[in-house]
């Protein structure tokens, strides 16, 4: 499985071994941006070259500067992802400018969904949605590999009956 960083965050045995998102997460919405902000482009080009004169179809490089901003802004985003396995919960880590680290007690999960939309089975990705009792912690990890998504459904849903029944 092609990931981006995967690093242990110390010796000891109980830091987590942290695992990042495939790099397909990172291809897909690149080009999900070059798409729709090129489309923008060449629809305002058009607009005001035919309507207002081609000097106004400069106007069209605007997009152009947003995909170049948004290219090196997705990488950024994409190398924040991550998330990692403990013996009583999983965390998630995200974030560039704000980050954000989400403690998912196993115990605390009543439901863990992949799902996965029509543009993200074309790069063979999911995403594993937790729902808990309180629906401000629901946690979401974007991009896996199906089969890493399923195991981590399978993985999740054992650990969360186990830890809610107490055993």
């Amino acid at each position: 499985m092609e990931t981006g960083s995967t690093q242990n965050t110390g010796t000891a045995g109980d830091e987590p071994v942290w695992t990042g998102l495939p790099r397909r997460l990172l291809t897909m919405r690149r080009l999900l941006l070059v798409v729709w902000l090129g489309l923008l482009a060449v629809a305002i080009g058009l607009l005001l070259g035919l309507t207002a004169g081609p000097v106004w179809a400069v106007f069209a490089l605007l997009p152009l500067a947003l995909m170049a901003w948004g290219w090196v802004l997705l990488g950024r985003n994409w190398r924040s992802w991550r998330y990692a396995e403990r013996a009583d919960d999983l965390l998630i880590s995200r974030g560039v400018l704000w980050q954000e680290e989400t403690v998912v007690p196993y115990g605390r999960m009543q439901l863990v969904e992949v799902t996965s939309g029509p543009v993200a089975r074309r790069f063979r990705l999911a995403g594993v949605q937790l729902h808990t009792a309180a629906a401000a912690t629901d946690a979401t990890i974007p991009g896996l590999d199906p089969a890493e998504a399923e195991r981590l459904r399978d993985r999740l849903t054992e650990l969360g009956e186990a830890r809610s029944a107490g055993l």
